[in-house]
């Protein structure tokens, strides 16, 4: 079992591998640790490459199909052995010497998550700093995970707290909340940043509409998980109450011998009603999906860092 395991995902980066494995060969010569690199699909020759310049602490997997870097960086911590998982882009735009001093930070200091911090970062202002900064301010502001930087892919995690996050989709951008949410303890370290050389980048402005709609994911994944009912239930109660005053207040006029039939509020009290209704319902239904969730595969809703009994040192 090494100490460290470093991720990698690769995806169209045939120019950056030569150099990349040199890099990571001299800044982890003093570690006990292994590489993984998970080729995720690519169309190039990246995977040429790696049969030529991988080492014997090296493991190689290949996606059929390109499947995203959330999944490619899940595969890579499933079969990763180290104590501690560090994740990090192929891109060389990540300095794989900032690994030991992370490392170093995470184990004498006892942090579960080291997050790297981009502090002079190497990209263009429009097409990347711009909607990275949004994106950040979007995130730190509506989890309240006090990160700077959601960006960078270096991180080095304990290897319990990888193995519980469970990436699919695009939710490697949200790592710190679902470590925040295992009760994970996390601090930043500034990491050098270098300019893309060679290929082109997967990022754009318009990642900032994904940001968006993946943090409703991840403000229900952090407060209603385990009670879905507590958020639909109330959503639901509250717009058949308000459909029911509107309701009686159009009846109390139709009572009083107004016409009420060509009213806009009559059709607003019955679409409320409706919704009220199918709220409830939905709560219930996800209720009922969450407790499959966890019954169904074991699982439990809480996470146990320690257990002492008093005969422990």
């Amino acid at each position: 079992m090494p100490e460290l395991s470093v991720v990698i995902a690769l995806y169209n980066e045939e120019d950056n591998i030569q150099p990349l494995c040199e890099k990571l060969y001299t800044s982890l010569s003093n570690l006990d640790y292994e590489l993984i690199f998970v080729d995720d699909g690519s169309s190039d020759e990246t995977r040429a490459k790696l049969k030529q310049f991988v080492n014997n602490k090296t493991k190689v997997i290949l996606f059929r199909r390109n499947h995203g870097q959330s999944s490619a960086m899940q595969a890579g911590i499933d079969h990763a052995k180290g104590q501690f998982i560090v994740t990090m882009d192929g891109d060389l735009q990540n300095d794989p010497a900032d690994i030991p001093m992370m490392y170093k930070k995470a184990k004498q200091e006892g942090w579960d998550v080291v997050a790297g911090r981009r502090a002079n970062r190497k990209d263009k202002m429009i097409s990347r700093k711009v909607p990275s900064m949004i994106a950040n301010w979007l995130i730190r502001n509506l989890t309240d995970v006090r990160l700077s930087d959601y960006g960078c892919s270096l991180r080095i995690y304990k290897a319990e707290i990888a193995k519980s996050l469970d990436l699919y989709g695009e939710l490697h951008r949200f790592i710190p909340v679902l470590a925040s949410i295992q009760g994970a303890s996390m601090t930043e370290v500034d990491v050098v940043h270098h300019p893309r050389i060679h290929g082109k980048s997967k990022y754009g402005i318009f990642r900032t509409f994904k940001v968006v709609v993946d943090l409703i994911l991840m403000l229900f994944f952090q407060n209603y998980l385990q009670r879905p009912m507590h958020l639909f239930g109330f959503l639901g109660v509250l717009s058949f109450f308000i459909g029911v005053l509107i309701n009686l207040y159009l009846l109390l006029e139709k009572i009083l011998g107004h016409d009420i039939g060509q009213r806009p509020l009559l059709i607003l009290g019955i679409l409320l009603l409706f919704l009220g209704v199918q709220f409830i319902t939905i709560g219930i239904l996800t209720d009922l999906g969450m407790r499959t969730y966890y019954e169904s595969q074991g699982k439990k809703p809480y996470n146990i860092k320690e257990i002492y009994t008093g005969n422990d040192e």
